[in-house]
């Protein structure tokens, strides 16, 4: 029999603790009740030590203290009603609706922290998800359940970037199975939650998006539990459902942050630049929710967003992130002061699982050949602007002039993209051939005579 208890012993920011506590369990949810207000706020327990309890809230503790609240232990795992009803729905960061819509009514819930997946049932990933941006599609292709994460830094246009791609992401031009968008906003003010509204609605593509918001100025309780409840939408939807899902997540930094926060509020020894020790066991169970499974025709696929701060990659959050996926996708500051958009840093960016989803039967058989060149070109281009910042220019030889004028045009032309601009994957190879075009035909090492004649344009 659950009893209700009357007396908080501490409360350290979003933690209260309470002791001589019976049969609970980890996880739990609670209900704490203010005597004098009778508001109910949702919590659940993150630590049980004999009969001592730590008691997680969500929403704000002011207010809350020894004599004044009732604490009620539920009985049940946190759990979030499921249905396709999600679809076109915005919801906080721990599932409520706040759209101005009913609540989500359903005979099934799932529990917001996942069911571990076999890994000797996970599919291996195939096929590629379009974007619609040609320095992500061509060169760090995005396949379908994989885990890809957008390095970026503060004041670089991710939040665009992220719009963008959850506005023309689609399976391709030829594919007729469902397709659907997770977002979810981590710690973002609420301007940029109105961008991402705005532009959803405005390019109609709100009717498959399932949204989670988690504002700036929300409790850090709720940030944590904001990409479990976006994965766990996204596991229903995939695998119950049988669609393909892309989940986006804005600012896994933010995330990282409230660990640290109640980390600290808890006590716990720090690891390095102050984050819990197990912040690495605590992201890989986030990111290793996405992905294949051999028995059902759904997918997850996985897209965060981190800010590394003061641009620096080797950074705890950046670092241990790289480890659990599968590649990165960096935005470079220099492109960004440039006028670039989107500021994609080509050498540094890669998906491990490109090779495994694209050519022939996945999107045309000259793209690994085409990327390779690409990469090797503009790379080139890197060593000839470091010797031309020492001997000028003009003293360059007729080839690495034509590898300045090639890197140019990369830049304007194949990186820098509108907004609002969508290219196909056809388009951007095509693209592709024609700057390789305004190479010398002998630094064309990494093309086959077949691909060359058949797809480099001869007016060039």
């Amino acid at each position: 029999m659950k009893r209700d208890y009357l007396k908080i012993d501490k409360v350290v920011g979003p933690l209260i603790q309470v002791s001589d506590v019976d049969d609970v369990f980890y996880g739990e949810v609670v209900d704490i009740v203010e005597n004098s207000t009778g508001n109910v706020k949702k919590g659940k327990v993150i630590k049980i030590d004999g009969k001592n309890v730590v008691i997680q809230v969500f929403q704000n503790t002011a207010g809350l203290a020894a004599g004044n609240s009732t604490i009620k232990f539920t009985g049940e795992a946190f759990n979030l009603p499921m249905s396709l009803d999600l679809q076109g729905r915005i919801f906080n960061g721990i599932g409520e609706p706040i759209d101005s819509g009913s609540d989500i009514f359903s005979m099934v819930e799932a529990n917001i922290n996942g069911r571990p997946i076999n890994p000797m049932a996970r599919e291996y990933p195939r096929n590629f998800i379009q974007t619609g941006i040609s320095s992500i599609d061509t060169l760090a292709t995005l396949i379908r359940g994989q885990k890809l994460p957008i390095f970026s830094g503060n004041g670089l246009p991710h939040n665009e970037l992220a719009a963008q791609i959850v506005r023309q992401a689609q399976l391709g031009d030829d594919v007729d199975e469902a397709f659907g968008v997770v977002f979810a906003a981590i710690g973002v003010k609420h301007d940029d939650e109105k961008f991402f509204r705005k532009s959803f609605d405005e390019a109609n593509v709100m009717d498959r998006v399932v949204m989670f918001v988690n504002y700036a100025d929300d409790p850090i309780a709720e940030r944590i539990t904001t990409p479990r409840c976006a994965l766990t939408a996204a596991e229903y939807l995939a695998f119950e459902k049988n669609m393909h899902i892309l989940v986006v997540m804005t600012d896994i930094t933010s995330y990282c942050e409230a660990l640290r926060e109640i980390s600290s509020a808890r006590e716990e020894v720090p690891s390095r630049k102050g984050y819990p020790g197990y912040m690495y066991s605590d992201l890989a169970s986030l990111y290793e929710r996405a992905g294949m499974l051999h028995d059902r025709k759904g997918s997850i696929t996985f897209l965060p967003i981190l800010t590394m701060p003061n641009d620096d990659i080797t950074h705890p959050i950046a670092d241990l992130t790289g480890y659990i996926t599968e590649g990165q996708i960096v935005l470079g500051r220099d492109l960004f002061q440039r006028s670039i958009y989107p500021p994609v840093a080509v050498l540094p960016s890669l998906s491990r699982l490109m090779k495994d989803g694209i050519g022939e039967g996945f999107t045309r058989e000259d793209h690994a050949e085409v990327a390779n060149q690409l990469f090797a070109s503009y790379s080139r281009v890197q060593e000839v602007r470091d010797l031309s910042q020492i001997i000028g220019e003009e003293d360059l030889s007729q080839t690495d002039k034509k590898f300045m004028t090639f890197g140019r045009a990369f830049e304007a032309e194949f990186l820098n993209q509108g907004f609002d601009e969508s290219r196909n994957i056809i388009e951007s190879l095509d693209l592709g051939w024609k700057l390789l075009a305004l190479l010398p035909l002998a630094e064309l090492d990494r093309l086959t005579p077949e691909m060359i004649e058949k797809y480099l344009p001869q007016d060039e």
